[in-house]
């Protein structure tokens, strides 16, 4: 059973607002991985490992088509979900005609993280050199919900997760809350399309 978010809520210390344990939502984004029976699902096996070796809890997967319409639908059904804190696609984020994560998750982004990509860049530099140009990791808030738009590859799930998401996702959670602090939590009838 899911603890209300007000009984996961704290501060840390320095006295940041912050949200302990996160309930996660993953969205796979793979036409191919889509099409079959039983997929495997290596980036968002990652993105789950990451978050719960850090005592986070993984509420829901999605297995999405890379279609702009279905990548869209998932993320806004799980950002408008009270028993999810923090939402992460992976697959997608590349240049070919049919890589939309980023536009789709966006369209939903009340306000952009912007140097989530660039540190990502930074870090993948590091990791696959000028390739790492040609990745469009993104990240916003959507319905007071930080999303994370991530390449399909393990390894760079591993390195945006490890060294960027999951050490600072609990305080972006709390931050992103903090005016909703003793309110109710949105639904996704609040949330204008």
């Amino acid at each position: 059973m899911t603890a209300d978010r007000a009984d996961r809520r704290s501060t840390d210390d320095h006295g940041h607002d912050i949200i302990d344990p996160l309930y996660v939502g993953i969205v796979t984004v793979s036409s191919s991985r889509a099409a079959e029976a039983d997929p495997d699902d290596p980036g968002g096996d990652t993105v789950q490992e990451c978050f719960e070796s850090e005592g986070h809890e993984v509420q829901e997967r999605v297995l999405v088509r890379d279609d702009y319409s279905s990548i869209r639908t998932a993320v806004r059904g799980l950002v408008a979900r009270q028993d999810i804190d923090i939402v992460c696609t992976t697959g997608g984020t590349g240049v070919t005609a049919d890589d939309v994560s980023p536009e789709a998750t966006s369209s939903l982004f009340e306000r952009e993280l912007p140097g989530f990509g660039e540190l990502f860049r930074s870090l993948s530099w590091d990791e696959v050199g000028t390739r790492a140009m040609a990745s469009r990791a993104t990240a916003g808030i959507a319905v007071d919900t930080p999303v994370f738009c991530l390449p399909g590859s393990t390894s760079a799930c591993q390195t945006a997760c490890e060294q960027l998401i999951v050490p600072e996702a609990p305080h972006l959670a709390g931050l992103a809350t903090r005016h909703r602090a003793g309110a109710t939590d949105q639904t996704l009838a609040d949330y204008d399309e």
